[in-house]
C-alpha cells in the first residue's frame, strides 16, 4: 500500500510537472518572440524618430542660418558703401532687418583693416579695432562667415553673421550680430517625451545653446562630447551613451556650411517608456499565465489521481470479486472428490451403524435380562465400531472445515507464511482426489525454509489452482497410472542477493505447447475443452502472486511435463 501511495504521489508530481512545463516552454518561446520582435520594432521607431527630428531640426536650423546670411548679401547687392556710410542710413538698413527677421540685434560696417566704421545697435562699439577677431580674419579669408558663440567687447555671449563685399577696388565687411536668446529658444524649442532636448555643440564640444536639462551651462565644454564624437559618424546617427550614470539616447548631426554639431538625446528610459510598459505587461501576462497553468495543472493532476484512486478501488474490488470467482469455480472442479471424499466415511458410518444394530440384537434378544452378562467379544466389536464411526465423523469435519475455510468469503490479511506448514494443509484437500485419479503427490521442502508474507486464503488458492491443472495435464497424459506431481520448497537468492522462497510445481503431463507459452497466463486463455475451465486461474493466480511482492513463471515441454516456480521474498524476521 505504501509503495502504491509513493507510486501515486510520483505519477503525480510528473503529471503536474509535464502539465507545466512541457506547455511553459512554448509559452515562454511565444512570449520571448513576441516581446523581441515588439521591442525590436519600437527600438528602431524610437531611433527613426529621433533621427527624424534631428533631420527636420537641423533643415530648419540651416535654412535660418542660409536666410540670415542672405539678408546680409542683400543689403550688400542693394547698397553701395557709400549708401551706407552715409548719415543714419545703417540704423534705416539695421531697422529693416529687424523688421524682416527679429533675430537680428544689431549691425555694423567695417573696412578691410576691421576698423568699425559704422554701427547700429544699443553697445558703444563704433571705433573700435577687430582686425585680430577671428570672425574678421576668417570672413576676409572666406568671404562668409557664421561665428560660434564668443563674448567680444560685449562680454556677452553671442554669435554673428559676416559677408565680406569688393566693389571697384574697394573691400569692406557688413557684421549682423544674432540674438541668442532667439536662437536658443529656436533650438531648444523641440519638446521630445520628459527629457528630451536638442543643442548645439561646436567642433571642440563647446554648448553653442542653452540646454533644457540646465547640466551645461552655455559655452561650457560638454563631459560626453569625446565619446559623442567616437560614436558618431556619417552612417551612423544614432547612438547610446551614459554620460552621468543615466544612459541617454543620441541622435547627432553635423550643419551644412557649419563646424557645428545638432544633438538631440533623451533619457533611455523615458524613450523606451512604452517598451518598459509593454515589458511590465508581458511580465504581468506570464505571471498570470503561468500560476494559471500551475493552478490549471495542480488541479487536473488532483483530478487524475482521485480518479485512478477510484479506478484503483474498482479494480481492486473486480479483482477480489474475480478471485471469489475463481475460488467458487474451483470449489466446482473439487465438488465431486469431495462428494468422493465424503461419502467414503459416510458409508462406513453406515456399516458400521448396521454392524452395531445386529450385535445390539445378539446382545439382547429380547427384554433385557439384567442377570446375562453380554458377551466380551460382542463388546468389543461395539467398540470398535463406535470408534471407527468417530473417526469418519473427524475425517468428514477436516474435509467440510477444509471446503468452508477455502470458499468462505473473508477479508484479504497479509501475514505470515510457512511454507513448512501451509503447504501440506493445502494438499490435504487434494491427495484423495489425486490418489483416486492415480496421481502421486510428493512434497520436498527444505528445513529451517524461510517464511514469507501473504494472504492464507488467496495462497492456498493458488496452489490448489496450480496442483488441480497438474493433476488435469498428467490424467490426460497417464490415464489412471504413472501420474506424478512434486512440490518442491527451497531457499534461493535474486540477483541483488535478496533472500527468496522458491516452490515449484513440478509434473510429468502432457505439457504447454510453445505457441501457448506466451498466453498462458493471459485472462480468458485455456487449453481444457469447453466447460471444464474459464481461462481465469492461472491470471488471477499471477496477480496474486505480484501482490505478494512475488512472481511466477513457468518452463513447460511438450509431452514431457511442466514446472510452475513462485518466487516470493523471504520474511525480514527470517533468518537467511
Amino acid at each position: 500500500m505504501n509503495k502504491l501511495k509513493q507510486n501515486r504521489q510520483w505519477l503525480k508530481r510528473a503529471i503536474f510537472l509535464n502539465m507545466t512545463f512541457f506547455p511553459m516552454i512554448p509559452f515562454i518561446i511565444a512570449l520571448g518572440i513576441s516581446f523581441y520582435f515588439f521591442s525590436s520594432a519600437l527600438d528602431k521607431s524610437t531611433q527613426a524618430s529621433l533621427e527624424r527630428i534631428l533631420t527636420d531640426h537641423r533643415k530648419m536650423i540651416e535654412s535660418f542660418l542660409l536666410e540670415r546670411k542672405s539678408d546680409l548679401e542683400l543689403i550688400t547687392r542693394a547698397y553701395t558703401f557709400e549708401d551706407i556710410m552715409a548719415e543714419k542710413a545703417i540704423t534705416t538698413i539695421c531697422q529693416s532687418l529687424q523688421k524682416r527677421s527679429p533675430a537680428f540685434v544689431d549691425l555694423g560696417l567695417f573696412d578691410d583693416t576691421g576698423n568699425h566704421l559704422k554701427y547700429s545697435g544699443s553697445f558703444a562699439l563704433a571705433g573700435k579695432s577687430y582686425t585680430q577677431e577671428p570672425w574678421f580674419q576668417k570672413t576676409m579669408l572666406r568671404g562668409f562667415y557664421i561665428s560660434d558663440i564668443f563674448l567680444g567687447y560685449r562680454n556677452i555671449p553671442h554669435f554673428v553673421v559676416a559677408v565680406r563685399k569688393t566693389e571697384n577696388n574697394q573691400t569692406w565687411v557688413l557684421r549682423a550680430t544674432i540674438d541668442t536668446v532667439f536662437f536658443d529658444s529656436m533650438v531648444s524649442g523641440v519638446r521630445i517625451g520628459k527629457t528630451g532636448e536638442a543643442y548645439i555643440l561646436n567642433n571642440e564640444g563647446v554648448a553653442q545653446t542653452a540646454r533644457r536639462s540646465g547640466d551645461i551651462a552655455l559655452l561650457d565644454k560638454d563631459p560626453a562630447f569625446g565619446w559623442m564624437n567616437e560614436q558618431f559618424s556619417s552612417s551612423q546617427q544614432t547612438f547610446q551613451l551614459s554620460p552621468k550614470g543615466q544612459p541617454f539616447l543620441y541622435a547627432v548631426s553635423k550643419l551644412a556650411n557649419k563646424s557645428w554639431y545638432l544633438v538631440v538625446r533623451q533619457e533611455k528610459q523615458d524613450a523606451y517608456k512604452a517598451l518598459y510598459s509593454a515589458i511590465l505587461i508581458c511580465v504581468i501576462i506570464a505571471i498570470l499565465g503561468l500560476a494559471a497553468l500551475v493552478v490549471l495543472a495542480y488541479f487536473t493532476s488532483e483530478t487524475i489521481c482521485r480518479r485512478m484512486d477510484r479506478l484503483d478501488e474498482e479494480k481492486a474490488q473486480l479483482g477480489s470479486q474475480l478471485i471469489r470467482a475463481v475460488q467458487l469455480a474451483e470449489i466446482g472442479e473439487m465438488a465431486a472428490g469431495f462428494a468422493h471424499e465424503i461419502n467414503n466415511p459416510l458409508q462406513i458410518i453406515k456399516s458400521e451403524y448396521a454392524l452395531i444394530k445386529i450385535l445390539m440384537e445378539e446382545l439382547y434378544p429380547g427384554k433385557e435380562d439384567k442377570d446375562n452378562s453380554p458377551d466380551p467379544k460382542t463388546l468389543n466389536d461395539i467398540r470398535e465400531s463406535v470408534d471407527q464411526i468417530h473417526k469418519q465423523v473427524e475425517r468428514c469435519h477436516e474435509i467440510t472445515s477444509a471446503i468452508l475455510k477455502f470458499g468462505r468469503k473473508k477479508e484479504v490479511k497479509h501475514t505470515t507464511l510457512d511454507p513448512g506448514t501451509v503447504i501440506p494443509e493445502i494438499l490435504k484437500l487434494v491427495e484423495n482426489s489425486a490418489r483416486t485419479s492415480g496421481v502421486e503427490i510428493t512434497t520436498r521442502i527444505e528445513e529451517k525454509i524461510p517464511n514469507f508474507m501473504g494472504d492464507p486464503g488467496r495462497f492456498q488458492q493458488v496452489m490448489l489452482n496450480l496442483v488441480n491443472n497438474a493433476i488435469h495435464a498428467v490424467t490426460s497424459r497417464h490415464g489412471a497410472n504413472g501420474g506424478k506431481i512434486e512440490i518442491n520448497a527451497a531457499q534461493t537468492r535474486d540477483d541483488e542477493g535478496r533472500a527468496m522462497v522458491d516452490i515449484q510445481v513440478n509434473d510429468n503431463g502432457c505439457g504447454i505447447a510453445p505457441e501457448h507459452m506466451d498466453k498462458i497466463f493471459s485472462p480468458f486463455f485455456t487449453t481444457k475443452a469447453v466447460g471444464r475451465g474459464t481461462g481465469l486461474g492461472l491470471s488471477v493466480c499471477f496477480g496474486i502472486i505480484e501482490s505478494f511482492g512475488g512472481t511466477m513463471s513457468v518452463d513447460s515441454r511438450l509431452n514431457e511435463g511442466t514446472v510452475f516456480s513462485i518466487q516470493l521474498p523471504a520474511h525480514e524476521n527470517q533468518p537467511s
